[in-house]
């Protein structure tokens, strides 16, 4: 078995790291413009054609509502066609989507072109491509995850920003023809590298002979539930933080600025949950990185410096990443590989869903009392529900773990 796992000529396993590295862009382009991309939009829409920040926000929303219920679909038509064909179109999509957002009159046009962009676009990218990634490693998912999920958060600091730049030079309508077009040109030629490993490449048979600690429809239950919740919280300093901070006297670019530093840190702290994982197990280490960003969220409403802003995002960044690689490492641990798509798209959905909740709400919020004090008090208080279903959920697999010890493996990522 060692010797299956390891790089030779003859058996091409270095190019699990081209999957790898080509996930990564993809999903960066690709959720930075559907997650918090529109962050940047905010202000631009609200001043020049009057609309509320509720009703911005659900632009967001329907993007959002879109990507989870295309991920259901397309995790399950991942797991019976070729991966490539399935990333190819969303890749497209999403690209064809956004360039036509620049050209919309009304806000309806906007939600129609962000549901479709995330049900036929990020709902083929986001679950399909981190399954693929887990089914390439043998040993070191976690960290792989990690690398991936890095990527990702990399675009959801770095396409706020590029807005925010390109919504200067050009204005808002030009803005999205300009990071449409762009992404067309990235995403297309890196998704027709997506393949599936073959047997002796990818993950080994064993585990799939292993009974699994705790019954998949259990895991993708509670963590469906859970994931609502975090994402909720998740999303309000994703989608808020650059307004609140605008609030604060910075201009656009400052603002956003603020959460590209967040998302740099995000960047590494993805890859380092990923290793934790790795060492602690997939579960502990998503109940920390779940610990950090509900103790922490309700800071940024204290601060009112755009110096301290710029110095807490980052500590709150590096914690709050390794929430999505948790999801994913623990997807990856606790599902079998034959269905492993679909049982993510399904959670996935629902964290799609609780982040669309949670920007809209927040929105909604502001626009009823004035102030983002209500939008983050709440955002707390849905993490520590999320907490307590990750805790019942662990209760399971520390139970399933007092079985046989072939019941024992998939609690970790190897």
């Amino acid at each position: 078995m060692q010797e299956i796992c390891k790089d030779t000529p003859a058996q091409p396993g270095r190019y699990r790291w081209v999957i790898v590295g080509a996930a990564s862009v993809v999903l960066a382009v690709a959720m930075g413009q559907l997650v918090n991309g529109l962050s940047a939009f905010f202000t631009p829409l609200e001043q020049s054609e009057g609309w509320s920040r509720g009703d911005i926000a659900l632009i967001n929303s329907a993007g959002l509502i879109g990507l989870a219920i295309g991920g259901i679909a397309m995790g399950w038509l991942a797991d019976r066609m070729e991966t490539r064909k399935v990333v190819l179109a969303g890749t497209v999509v999403t690209g064809l989507c956004v360039t036509a957002a620049g050209f919309a009159s009304t806000l309806w046009q906007l939600y129609a072109l962000f549901f479709v962009a995330g049900a036929l676009g990020g709902g083929a990218l986001f679950a399909p491509l981190f399954a693929l990634v887990g089914n390439w490693f043998r040993t070191g998912a976690g960290l792989a995850i990690g690398i991936v999920s890095a990527g990702q958060a990399m675009g959801q600091g770095g396409i706020p920003l590029a807005n925010a730049m390109l919504i200067d030079a050009f204005g808002w309508r030009g803005a999205f023809v300009a990071i449409g077009l762009a992404s067309l040109a990235i995403m297309v030629p890196l998704a027709l590298l997506a393949r599936a490993p073959s047997a002796a490449e990818g993950a080994g048979a064993q585990a799939e002979k292993d009974a699994p600690a705790v019954h998949p429809a259990v895991v993708v239950v509670l963590m469906s539930l859970a994931v609502i919740f975090c994402c909720a919280l998740m999303s309000v300093p994703l989608m808020h933080l650059a307004p609140l901070v605008e609030l604060c006297g910075a201009t656009g670019p400052e603002a956003g600025g603020v959460l590209f530093v967040m998302m740099l840190t995000a960047i590494a702290g993805r890859v380092a949950f990923g290793k934790l994982a790795d060492m602690i197990g997939a579960l502990p280490a998503y109940l920390a990185a779940s610990v950090w960003q509900t103790a922490l969220v309700y800071v940024f409403i204290q601060i009112d410096d755009i110096g301290l802003f710029y110095l807490f995002a980052p500590i709150y960044g590096f914690g709050y990443a390794g929430v999505m690689t948790g999801v994913l490492t623990t997807l990856r641990a606790l599902i079998p590989a034959r269905f492993r798509a679909s049982a993510s798209g399904i959670v996935i959905a629902f964290a799609w869903g609780g982040h669309g909740l949670g920007g809209w709400l927040g929105g909604l919020f502001f626009d009823r009392t004035g102030s983002y004090d209500l939008t983050f008090g709440v955002a707390a208080m849905a993490g520590l529900v999320n907490l307590a279903l990750l805790l019942a959920l662990g209760a399971l697999v520390v139970r399933g773990k007092s079985g046989p010890p072939s019941q024992q493996a998939l609690t970790r990522t190897a």
